[in-house]
């Protein structure tokens, strides 16, 4: 019995009970179940949970966020369900084909990722020392250190068939013979004819050949076990299965994997190469985004199968800065808030920021400060655009934080690019640092008193928000959004809206427009930031069927046509259009009350912001 065991037994009581259960996996920061029945958890108990950050659904998944220790989470969890460790029970959950791939991409990859980041520390420290003098390559020492950090990688095919063949529900230590058995070394890069086809091919530090072979393997190693009699079944099963599929991987499926493989880098090179700058920015300033609704890891999966063939990433470079400018940004609010509760939260989260765990900066320090979470999104998209410009590229998997900088140590020029990458690293802290310690703001004391004249006035001061949308008003937390329900960007309302005009509910500035027309920032008269969002995930869009007929900066004037957009079309593309309207900096005020709930239309009174 672990010291989480209390915390693991209301955790599995509130995601529904352990018959509601299907599998249990964990990444970095998150225990991530796959539910039969999601509406059995008790989400807001969850949240309000000491030891729980948050909760989140995105992938299939019904995600818990803990922090850096969720490994021991995860194993009294597991115990008080009864679940063998990252093995679920042999059920399914529908889902989509979005859902099914991050599913599977994360029940191959996180169970080892941390054995992957290991090795490539030591591969990094490695390059210090002999850069050092400290140890040279002919030494004995290296070259059982560098054996250590190189078998990961080069025996990862051996991992990955067994992840992949317990994901897809058949014999894991079959698979894990499939792994090994292509990268062989006997028959890696060497002429071998086969039926009269010659192939010549090696599959160490692969990936996508061996979870392919797996994909078919399991289903012919399933089928042999129902045609198979009992008594031989539980050897002759194995010696089919290798007999025909590894033959069959190593020169048939492995050559399309590869080239699939192939395909893929060459995309990601390609849209480097169209402008760097460019895709350093885009992809450093969306990353938090990613992160924050767990779909980050099937795209980083993609890069690390880049490292495993040897082939550098510069993406993962750039996307490296979001973790320091958090880490910075919430190093300022922890010197800056006078708040204890924030102090108290700060000052741990910056700690594991430094490490690579946003999660518990995003979730408990940024997000709930009001506008610091857009800021360092933004921040996070400058220097990722300065990164991929001075050539911040990853060259080893090494792990997240300051642990990554041992990745971008290129041996061939260890000095400049180590320097290079510090560099980058320590500009993205001071940079997130700085923007969030002239930006931040919160009630303190001293805004709280009053003057005497003041005093003759009355203390309460309001400012009344009207409906941009006509349809039904609804409370916040009904909103089928955790990031929304469980008001972490701002208190507020949400409308699920008849008709597809959006006007604006006060004077006020457009502070934003999403390149996306999805969502809208303005800034009141009075200083409140609103954001209206329109739908949920219609992001993915990608602007199609919204019109903008305002852009940012411009001055809008309550009732102002701000957004039109074909609410019919948007939801026979599966997308909901119920639309939060979200006070972000809600720590400026005493309280946000929501006016209406029901049929409201277009101009009608709908929230009251008291100062």
């Amino acid at each position: 019995m672990g010291k989480y065991h209390e915390l693991a037994k209301s955790i599995v009581k509130n995601v529904g009970g352990k018959d509601n259960i299907i599998s249990i996996v964990h990444c970095v920061t998150r225990l991530r179940f796959v539910l039969k029945d999601e509406k059995k958890a008790k989400d807001d108990v969850l949240k309000n949970m000491d030891g729980v950050v948050t909760v989140m659904k995105a992938g299939g998944q019904y995600q818990v966020v803990i922090g850096n220790h969720v490994p021991e989470v995860f194993k009294d969890v597991c115990e008080v369900a009864n679940v063998k460790t990252e093995e679920g029970k042999k059920e399914s959950q529908k889902m989509n084909l979005g859902e099914k791939i991050n599913d599977l991409v994360s029940g191959i990859f996180l169970p080892s990722i941390n054995m992957l980041c290991a090795c490539g520390i030591i591969q990094g420290l490695l390059t210090i020392l002999s850069m050092c003098g400290i140890l040279t390559a002919e030494s004995g020492l290296y070259q059982i250190l560098n054996a250590a950090g190189q078998v990961m990688f080069y025996y990862f095919p051996v991992v990955v068939g067994y992840n992949a063949s317990k994901k897809f529900g058949g014999n894991p230590f079959l698979g894990m013979m499939l792994g090994a058995g292509m990268v062989y070394p006997a028959i890696q890069g060497v002429d071998l004819n086969v039926f009269g086809m010659t192939v010549n091919a090696s599959y160490s530090s692969t990936v996508f050949p061996v979870i392919m072979l797996c994909a078919v393997a399991v289903p012919f190693e399933k089928f042999l076990d129902k045609v198979l009699p009992k008594v031989i079944r539980a050897f002759v099963t194995p010696v089919l299965v290798l007999m025909v599929c590894l033959p069959l991987g190593f020169c048939i499926i492995g050559p399309a994997a590869t080239v699939l493989s192939n395909a893929i880098n060459n995309f990601f090179t390609a849209i480097n190469g169209f402008s760097p700058v460019l895709a350093g920015a885009v992809l450093a300033g969306l990353w938090q985004l990613l992160v924050m609704f767990g779909v980050h890891t099937v795209l980083a999966m993609t890069f690390i199968a880049g490292l495993m063939t040897g082939v550098p990433q510069p993406m993962m470079g750039a996307m490296g800065v979001c973790s320091f400018v958090q880490t910075g940004a919430v190093m300022a609010i922890w010197l800056k808030t006078k708040n204890r509760k924030m102090k108290d939260v700060a000052l741990p989260a910056w700690i594991s920021g430094l490490f690579g765990i946003t999660e518990p900066a995003i979730y408990g320090v940024t997000l709930p400060s009001g506008n610091q979470f857009a800021l360092t999104c933004f921040t996070s998209a400058v220097m990722g655009a300065i990164a991929a410009l001075s050539g911040c590229t990853m060259y080893t998997m090494t792990g997240m934080g300051v642990f990554g900088i041992f990745g971008m140590i290129n041996p061939d020029n260890p000095g400049a690019t180590l320097a290079m990458a510090v560099i980058n690293r320590v500009l993205s802290v001071a940079a997130g640092f700085a923007v969030a310690f002239f930006t931040y703001k919160e009630i303190t004391d001293d805004k709280q008193q009053v003057t005497k004249k003041e005093e003759t006035e009355s203390l309460v001061k309001k400012e009344i928000l009207a409906s941009p949308l006509t349809g039904k008003a609804i409370p916040l937390t009904e909103v089928e959004d955790a990031a929304f329900s469980g008001e972490l960007l701002g208190k507020g309302i949400a409308v699920d809206p008849t008709d597809g005009h959006v006007y604006a509910p006060c004077d006020g500035t457009l502070s934003a427009l999403f390149p996306t027309k999805h969502a809208i920032g303005i800034v009141t008269e009075h200083g409140a930031e609103l954001l209206i969002h329109l739908g949920l995930d219609t992001v993915k869009l990608e602007g199609k069927h919204f019109e903008a007929h305002v852009k940012a900066g411009d001055k809008v004037t309550k009732g102002q046509l701000l957004i039109t957009c074909d609410i019919d079309a948007i939801k026979k593309e599966g997308y909901s259009m119920v639309t939060p309207i979200i006070v972000t900096n809600t720590p400026d005020y005493l309280d946000i009350v929501a006016m209406k709930q029901g049929e409201v239309t277009k101009e009608e009174d709908l929230l009251t912001l008291i100062h």
